[in-house]
């Protein structure tokens, strides 16, 4: 051969460059991602605050399980105090499964949380919740969560 074999130099031929739609799904797997880190950064829970922590008493009106089939739910109680009605944070529904506990109406509870702001509606974040003679502790005296 008076000439050795080369192969051709044309730009973009060979790697990554030959599948089109490989640039695209790697794009749409960021942007993808971006928006799943940004959902969970917007949902993360609020933070215990031991400056704004309370007690309210009142009679439960419902447990709600978010989300209610599926996944992880969490717990919150409807509470009623007075004429007011609070959502209660309680936690992880498995976590008052293991320790036993149970609410339902009417049963008459004591919270001792903290009240937060989440999506501009009060919230407290329990951290002890006296039924009768339970007690259930959520959270430790400095607010961190007991699950």
């Amino acid at each position: 051969m008076l000439f050795p074999r080369r192969e051709p130099n044309i730009r973009g031929v060979g790697g990554i460059a030959m599948i089109p739609g490989c640039r695209i799904q790697k794009n749409i797997l960021k942007v993808t991602l971006v928006f799943v880190a940004a959902s969970g950064l917007a949902q993360a829970p609020p933070k215990y605050d031991l400056a704004t922590e309370m007690k309210v008493k009142g009679v439960v009106e419902e447990l709600k399980l978010v989300p209610p089939n599926g996944g992880k739910p969490v717990a919150y109680l409807v509470l009623k105090s007075g004429a007011d009605t609070v959502e209660v944070l309680l936690g992880p529904k498995k976590f008052l499964d293991d320790m036993g506990a149970s609410f339902k109406p009417p049963d008459a509870v004591e919270i001792t949380g903290s009240k937060v702001k989440q999506d501009g509606a009060d919230l407290i974040l329990a951290r002890e919740v006296v039924k009768g003679d339970d007690v259930l502790t959520l959270r430790f005296k400095d607010g961190k969560p007991a699950w």
